[in-house]
């Protein structure tokens, strides 16, 4: 792909940038495709316009020796994996979803079953092209405007367009050994967690609690030869696999999206669609995460005609410190399973975490708690809102991607305003991309 090629493309944002600054509109970026974020019953953030950024979607460069990735935004993980993994490389991170692309991956900070060793996916990136709120086009890294560099990763594209990103690749190969460790109790569970973490001795690490007696440590390595393969691409459930299975083979690529048929475990929420016979006829139309996030877009507006509050969709970070107590609350009060699992190793405080919520969360071993399709339907209990504040109890974050409940207050006590502001006021001076990111995030249903 010519460089020329590219620059057009952003030269085209650019453009439209500035157009919109000149009419004194705010904006929504328009990747194209589904946006990876929790369909909500009455959502305005798109209701603005748009910014058309479905052109950047290109692999730029792949240089094999150096184990580096150029790409813009618009790339999908599925595309980039299938472009990077005959030359034996991959990202450091695979969000499991293969429509996530990597400029959404850099936004709503994505992390899978290697971030216990490498990190969050924006851990990998040495380079951010960024169109600004004003049309400027601007190059940032690790020494280059650190600080703005840093607060574009977590910022749900209220500070700028990334156009083209620079980013470290790993070793990789055509097949992944799955083992399944068993327990009965959660501290068994947790020790050996941790030990694994600590040891670093295998390529993957996740876990699924499937029961308050069931959990399953799953331990991932790459191998060069596999005695059989399984796939869960059509009639068989991954996440079930886990409950029965010892051991299993899998493609690489069938790994890293081993959870995209089912969009994690959400197919079970709709009756009859885990049934090899319903999904032998109807799964080329509904299975997928793509095909379940339109889906769910399509029904949106009838939940909000019907009142009915959303399923929780949700990533809660706790400290490992505090995993234990999460926990037991987790299954004395929601009791809600699967629990998907996985152990998340920072680098160091990410600077839009506010300085004392980085010192109450003293530990840089996240263990990312995924609650996928648990019923909200009470009436005087939102889940959703009580998961939240759970979180903050036990020194956390969560993900911003799903419904928000803080207040001002309290969500400028978790994430750090003043180092927002500033990077708002160089990047986005006209609040061209939102006023900002609590304004965003938090919206009226």
């Amino acid at each position: 792909m010519s460089p020329t090629d590219h620059d057009a493309r952003v030269a085209a944002v650019a453009h439209q940038v500035r157009a919109r600054v000149a009419a004194g509109e705010p904006v929504h970026i328009d990747k194209g495709g589904v946006h990876h974020v929790v369909p909500i019953p009455g959502d305005p953030r798109f209701r603005t316009g748009k910014i058309d950024t479905s052109a950047l979607r290109h692999i730029l460069h792949v240089d094999p020796d150096a184990r580096r990735c150029v790409a813009e935004p618009g790339v999908s993980f599925r595309d980039l994996v299938r472009a990077t993994l005959p030359l034996g490389l991959v990202p450091t991170v695979v969000p499991e979803l293969e429509g996530i692309t990597l400029g959404g991956a850099v936004a709503g900070c994505a992390v899978e079953s290697m971030s216990f060793k490498y990190g969050g996916f924006f851990d990998s990136v040495d380079e951010l092209e960024l169109v600004t709120g004003t049309g400027e086009v601007l190059t940032l890294g690790p020494d280059r405007e650190p600080a703005l560099f840093n607060l574009v990763h977590g910022s749900y594209g209220t500070l700028g367009i990334v156009t083209r990103l620079g980013f470290r690749l790993v070793p990789a190969l055509p097949f992944v050994k799955l083992t399944y460790l068993r327990f009965r109790d959660f501290d068994g569970f947790h020790a050996a967690l941790r030990e694994r973490c600590d040891a670093g001795d295998v390529d993957f690490i996740d876990g699924i609690v499937h029961a308050p007696d069931h959990f399953t440590l799953c331990l991932g390595e790459f191998v060069d030869a596999a005695p059989y393969l399984s796939s869960y691409r059509w009639l068989a459930v991954y996440y079930k696999s886990t409950r029965e299975r010892a051991r299993d083979y899998l493609t690489t690529e069938d790994y890293f999206f081993r959870y995209d048929t089912e969009c994690h475990w959400l197919t079970r929420t709709v009756p009859g669609l885990e049934h090899p016979a319903v999904r032998f006829v109807a799964g080329k139309l509904v299975l997928g995460s793509t095909n379940l996030i339109r889906w769910s877009n399509r029904l949106a507006p009838l939940l909000r005609r019907i009142k009915r509050r959303p399923d929780v969709v949700v990533d809660l970070f706790i400290p490992d410190r505090r995993f234990a107590d999460f926990y037991r609350w987790y299954a004395e009060e929601p009791r809600f399973y699967p629990l998907w699992v996985i152990p998340y190793r920072l680098p160091g405080f990410y600077p839009w975490i506010a300085g004392e919520h980085a010192r109450r969360m003293q530990d840089t071993l996240l263990i990312d708690c995924a609650v996928y399709g648990m019923p909200n339907g009470e009436p005087e209990r939102d889940w959703s809102a009580v998961f939240e504040q759970q979180t903050f109890a036990c020194d956390g974050v969560k993900t911003l991607i799903s419904r928000n409940h803080y207040t001002r207050e309290r969500f400028f006590q978790i994430y750090d305003e003043s180092n927002y502001a500033a990077a708002k006021r160089r990047l986005d001076p006209h609040a061209l991309f939102h006023r900002g990111v609590f304004e965003k995030l938090h919206r009226v249903e």
